[in-house]
């Protein structure tokens, strides 16, 4: 597959979960279901999720998805979408504009385009790993070398506490020059926008993390695991500026 085809389509599938996913956002009356693992999920994530899948699935037949919702299919082609049709649906349903529908696509495993998509803000970031644009826009991170020049962004910290040392976390937090849970996906576009410098979660699934290894490093990022270690098979995630990074994971592990 070709960039530009990538990058038509991907832009197609984003703007379509956008627009089921609008006219829902605030609606009065929407259902709130709890899954399993007692997360939220609405009539947007599954409805946004069943539209992307239909245009894989017309458009591309032997390519693979795995995705939130609905499950994996053909998870082991050549080609395999990652879908997450709202990243933050806690915030979606607490009417915060901090979520957004995020795409990715693997050749061979390895991740080759990613997207977070606001469909509220119309905020459109698209990467390939070696360049990254929001809106169009070519974008990269900030270049900060300092921790006390960075802000530094989480979803939870909450779930810090439940899977890491939290005093890893509040060792960054205090050498930072401002911390704030401004997070899901947005706090990866704003990172990758270079509005935030870094972000990190310290617990993922697939369809979280995958999509967004091609734009934090198409805008000049690093992106890892936890521990540093590959993020394409990873269940958490650490995001920021190249000058920042080690320093980053250094103190999550400082004893």
């Amino acid at each position: 597959m070709k960039p530009e085809a990538i990058r038509s389509f991907v832009t197609d599938l984003a703007l379509a979960a956008g627009e089921l996913i609008r006219p829902l956002y605030l609606q009065p009356g929407l259902a709130v279901e709890r899954k399993a693992d007692e997360s939220p999920v609405t009539a947007a994530d599954r409805g946004a999720e069943q539209v992307m899948r239909r245009m894989i699935n017309s458009r591309f037949p032997a390519h693979g998805i795995m995705a939130e919702e609905f499950g994996n299919e053909n998870e082991n082609a050549e080609w395999v979408w990652v879908l997450d049709p709202i990243d933050g649906t806690l915030s979606f349903t607490s009417g915060c504009p901090l979520f957004g529908t995020l795409i990715g696509l693997l050749h061979h495993g390895e991740p080759v385009a990613g997207c977070i998509y606001q469909p509220i803000l119309n905020q459109l970031c698209l990467g390939d790993g070696r360049s990254t644009t929001l809106n169009d826009r070519p974008v990269r991170v900030r270049e900060v070398e300092e921790l006390s020049e960075a802000l530094v962004l989480t979803t939870d910290i909450t779930n810090i506490e439940k899977q890491h040392k939290l005093s890893g976390f509040e060792a960054l937090r205090r050498q930072s020059r401002l911390c704030r849970t401004w997070g899901d996906c947005y706090g990866y576009l704003l990172l990758a926008s270079g509005l935030a410098d870094v972000m990190l979660d310290p617990i993922m699934n697939p369809w979280d993390i995958l999509p967004l290894i091609a734009v934090v490093r198409g805008a000049g990022g690093v992106i890892t695991a936890w521990d540093g270690s590959d993020p394409v098979k990873a269940s958490s995630c650490v995001a920021a500026g190249p000058k920042l990074h080690a320093r980053v994971l250094e103190l999550l592990h400082a004893s």
